[in-house]
C-alpha cells in the first residue's frame, strides 16, 4: 500500500483555539434586565390595543413593576370584569399567541465567522461580529424582569409567613458553596491526554532557505532527546532551524541527532533541557490487538495539542510512504488506526488505554477527491503508526551512534506489483549483483528469479512488503523464508545482516 507522509508543509495556523466572539449585544429598543421600572401599575386596566403586541406575550418588561403583596388588589391581564370579552378582536391575546420564535442567531446562518466553504484549513481565525438582531434581547429581559417579580413575591410572602409564626422553632440549612468535585479515573481519554500532553512537543523544522513545516515529538528520556518522524525534520538536517515547544507555552532551540529516511524515524534533542521532563512509557506494539483503544496527539494543520481517539484497525499492514518530495520512500509494517491523523499529527505518539507509547503517527491515506486547504489531504479513517517496538530499536541506535542500523537479506527486489510475492531482481542497484555475493540470500541458496511468499509466518505480496518486514527484525535473527522456484514451493533459513546508514 502506497501511502502519503502528513507532516508535509503546512501554512501557518494558531496554535491555540480562537477567542469566541462577542455575543450579540441586547437590542436598544428592550430594557436591559436592571433597568425595570418601578413606577406604579394603573388603578384599572389599559385600553387594550386593537392589534396583538409585536413582541408577542408576555408583554414588554416596560409596562411591569414589582407586585406589592400589601396592595389593593388591581385588574390583571386575566380579570374578567376588567376584560373584552373572549372572542373580542380587541383582547391584547389573540391568534398571535404562541409569540414568534427567536431570530436564529447569526453565528447559525452560514454568515461571516461561520468557516464557509471558502475558508482554508490552517488560516488564521478572524470572525466579524455578528449583527444585532431584534426581538432575542427583549425577550431574555423580559424573563429577567418575571423571574425578579416572582422573586420578591415569594419573599414578601415567606416574610409575613415568618412574622406570623414567629414563635415556632425553625432550622436553616446552608446549601455548598462549591461544586461537585470532578475526577477522572486512569483509562479515560481526559485523564489519558492529561498526563501524556506536558511530555509531547510541537516541532517547526525549518531549512536554510526557509522552507519546512510542522510537526510532533514526544520526549524520549531525561536527557532531552525527542522522537520524531525523518520527514518532519529531514528540511533542517543541513544547516536548517529546529524549535519544540511544550503544551506550556515554553520553548526550546534543538539540534538533529540522527535520522532514519528508511524507517522514517528521527532523534532530536533540546538545547538547555529542563530538568524536570517526564518520558512517556513505552508500551509493548507486539502486544497489541485489533479493536484496541488508541489516542493519538498532535498538531493537526498546526493546531497544537490536539487529542482524537479510534481503535487499532489492523497490524502488520504493509506500507510504503513518501512525503511527496521525490525522496526514496519509507517501508513500515504499520498498526492502522481510525483515529484522526492529519498533517502535523507526524511524529506524535499513538497511546493505548492506559497512556503507553505503541506507535509513531507517520503517514494516512489519502482521497483521491482532493485535499483540505492548500491542497493538503485530511484525515479519511484510514493512519498508520510505526509499532513502538522498532521505533525504540531504531532510536537507540541513532542516539547511540547517530545512524541507523537496517536489517537485511542480502539480495534486491522487484518493487513492481502483481508478482505474486517479492520477486528477486535480475540485478541490483547500480548494476551490481542482485543476491549479495557471500550475503545471507546466497548463503540459503537464493537465486535472481525467485518470488519469496513467506518471511516465518507473515504472507509476502509485494517487495516492500518483504522490506517492511525484514525492518521489524533486528540484524543477526533469524528468519525462514519460503519462496517458488520454476512453479515449485522451497524454504530456507538465513541469519538477516547488517547495514548501517542510509546510503
Amino acid at each position: 500500500m502506497s501511502t502519503e507522509n502528513e507532516g508535509t508543509a503546512v501554512p501557518p495556523a494558531p496554535s491555540a483555539p480562537p477567542v469566541p466572539v462577542d455575543s450579540p449585544a441586547t437590542s436598544a429598543d428592550r430594557p436591559a434586565p436592571d433597568a425595570a421600572p418601578t413606577a406604579e401599575l394603573p388603578k384599572t386596566a389599559p385600553e387594550p390595543p386593537a392589534s396583538a403586541p409585536e413582541a408577542g406575550w408576555p408583554p414588554p418588561a416596560a409596562a411591569q413593576a414589582p407586585h406589592d403583596p400589601y396592595a389593593a388588589p388591581q385588574a390583571g391581564p386575566y380579570d374578567t370584569a376588567a376584560q373584552p370579552p373572549y372572542g373580542s378582536t380587541t383582547s391584547p391575546v389573540d391568534a398571535a399567541w404562541p409569540p414568534p420564535p427567536p431570530p436564529t442567531p447569526s453565528y447559525a446562518d452560514g454568515g461571516a465567522g461561520a468557516g464557509g466553504a471558502g475558508a482554508a484549513w490552517g488560516a488564521a481565525y478572524a470572525q466579524e461580529p455578528a449583527p444585532k438582531k431584534k426581538g432575542r434581547g427583549g425577550l431574555v429581559a423580559a424573563v429577567v424582569v418575571a423571574a425578579l417579580v416572582a422573586g420578591g413575591l415569594g419573599g414578601a410572602l415567606g416574610y409575613t409567613m415568618a412574622k406570623d409564626n414567629d414563635d415556632t422553632n425553625s432550622t436553616t440549612v446552608s446549601a455548598s458553596d462549591s461544586g461537585g468535585s470532578v475526577t477522572r479515573a486512569a483509562g479515560t481519554v481526559a485523564n489519558v491526554a492529561a498526563r501524556a500532553l506536558p511530555s509531547t512537543v510541537t516541532i517547526q523544522a525549518e531549512s536554510s532557505s526557509g522552507d519546512g513545516g510542522t510537526g510532533t515529538g514526544f520526549v524520549f528520556d531525561t536527557q532531552g532527546h525527542i522522537v520524531t518522524n525523518n520527514h518532519v525534520v529531514a528540511d533542517a538536517v543541513d544547516g536548517g532551524k529546529v524549535t519544540a515547544t511544550f503544551p506550556d507555552g515554553k520553548k526550546y532551540d534543538a539540534e538533529v541527532v540522527g535520522h532514519a529516511q528508511g524507517y522514517d524515524v528521527a532523534v532530536i534533542k533540546l538545547k538547555n533541557a529542563p530538568s524536570d521532563l517526564k518520558p512517556l512509557t513505552l508500551g509493548d506494539s507486539d502486544k497489541v490487538a485489533v479493536g484496541d483503544s488508541t489516542i493519538a496527539i498532535g498538531a493537526p494543520f498546526g493546531l497544537s495539542n490536539t487529542v482524537t481517539t479510534g481503535i487499532i484497525s489492523a497490524k502488520n499492514r504493509p506500507v510504503a510512504s513518501s512525503d511527496g518530495s521525490g525522496s526514496s520512500s519509507s517501508y513500515m509494517s504499520a498498526l492502522q488506526t481510525d483515529a484522526s491523523i492529519n498533517p502535523g499529527n507526524s511524529g506524535g505518539p499513538l497511546l493505548d488505554a492506559a497512556g503507553n507509547v505503541i506507535g509513531i503517527n507517520s503517514a494516512i491515506q489519502s482521497s483521491s477527491s482532493g485535499g483540505l486547504g492548500g491542497g493538503q489531504s485530511g484525515s479519511i479513517g484510514l493512519g498508520f503508526a510505526i509499532p513502538i517496538n522498532q521505533a525504540k530499536y531504531v532510536a537507540q541506535q541513532l542516539i547511540k551512534t547517530g545512524k541507523p542500523v537496517y536489517a537485511k537479506i542480502g539480495a534486491s527486489v522487484s518493487l513492481e506489483e502483481g508478482t505474486g510475492g517479492a520477486k528477486i531482481s535480475d540485478t541490483g542497484a547500480n548494476g551490481t549483483a542482485a543476491v549479495e555475493s557471500g550475503g545471507p540470500a546466497a548463503q540459503a541458496g537464493l537465486k535472481s528469479g525467485d518470488v519469496i511468499t513467506k518471511l516465518d509466518d507473515s504472507v509476502i505480496d509485494s517487495g516492500p512488503t518483504l522490506i517492511g518486514e525484514i525492518w521489524t527484525h533486528k540484524p543477526g535473527d533469524k528468519v525462514t523464508i519460503t519462496y517458488t522456484r520454476g512453479g515449485k514451493s522451497q524454504t530456507a533459513e538465513l541469519t538477516l545482516g547488517s547495514r548501517t546508514g542510509d546510503s
